[in-house]
């Protein structure tokens, strides 16, 4: 029976060691891979929803038309809460005049 030195015994922890550290590594690619195949097809499928739903996948064309209708919520906000004062206003008067 042949009795490892010392330093194969040390060089053959280090090899293992490095053999868990690769099966894990291994491992997290197969799932980074598997990832970066489900975020494309999302991609594809937002895209294709953006086209079908906006007439357009373009980033700056959507992105453009989210701030047109930011405005006009904005705007219809503001008319809302204009409307909301002149009842209140209007009602104020009326429970003055009794």
């Amino acid at each position: 029976m042949t009795t490892l030195s010392r330093l194969e015994t040390d060089q053959l922890r280090r090899l293992e060691e490095m053999r868990k550290t690769f099966d894990r590594l291994r491992a997290e690619r197969i799932r980074a891979e598997g990832e970066v195949e489900r975020l494309a097809r999302e991609l594809e499928e937002a895209r294709a929803l953006a086209l079908s739903e906006f007439g357009t996948d373009d980033e700056g064309q959507l992105q453009g038309l989210i701030e047109d209708a930011q405005a006009r919520n904005a705007k219809l906000a503001e008319e809302f809460a204009a409307a909301l004062r002149e009842v209140e206003t209007r009602l104020k008067q009326l429970g003055d005049e009794r």
